[in-house]
């Protein structure tokens, strides 16, 4: 399922540049992707795309300014002295490295809580114990691209360099 997930990253560089669920579905297999493999990245990518909809923030007014809208008051940021406490199945699932990464993306700044969340969120939809820090670091690329934000380049460097092959100065 990586695999296909990579492919769209690459081939479409915004969330909202890629074709609907459907049409995705039929140029992947085109491509010579396994069709569990396609099924599988596009339940994904669903539930991705719903989690990224869920967490904009509500419009405060009506546009044309005539009726005020009735929403929900807008999300308020967390404290920055809140600590985010990860269930049992999170740690199970995820394993010590992936979630000292996703602590390090945090302190470093780059990795706010509503993205935070849905990267975990997507990471509990994988299948596998423990996942593996490639495929974690591949999610969250997934997730910087359904907001439509280019991480900065060294997260991006981060994202994407093998450690193996960096040489210790």
């Amino acid at each position: 399922m990586f695999e296909v997930l990579v492919f769209v990253y690459e081939n479409y560089w915004r969330g909202d540049a890629c074709p609907e669920l459907p049409q995705l579905g039929r140029k992947l297999g085109a491509m010579g992707f396994d069709d569990e493999e396609i099924q599988q990245a596009l339940v994904w990518l669903d539930g991705l795309n719903l989690a990224a909809r869920n967490t904009q923030l509500p419009p405060s007014s009506d546009p044309a300014g005539a009726d005020e809208a009735v929403s929900a008051p807008p999300l308020a940021a967390p404290s920055p002295h809140s600590l985010r406490v990860y269930a049992v199945a999170e740690q199970d699932h995820l394993g010590a490295e992936c979630l000292g990464f996703v602590s390090f993306l945090e302190a470093a700044g780059v990795l706010p809580a509503h993205m935070r969340e849905i990267v975990l969120d997507r990471a509990m939809a994988v299948t596998g114990d423990p996942m593996s820090l490639d495929d974690l670091k591949i999610i969250v690329l997934m997730v910087y691209w359904s907001f439509g934000e280019e991480p900065d380049t060294l997260l991006l460097d981060e994202l994407c360099d093998d450690p193996a092959g960096r040489v210790a100065h």
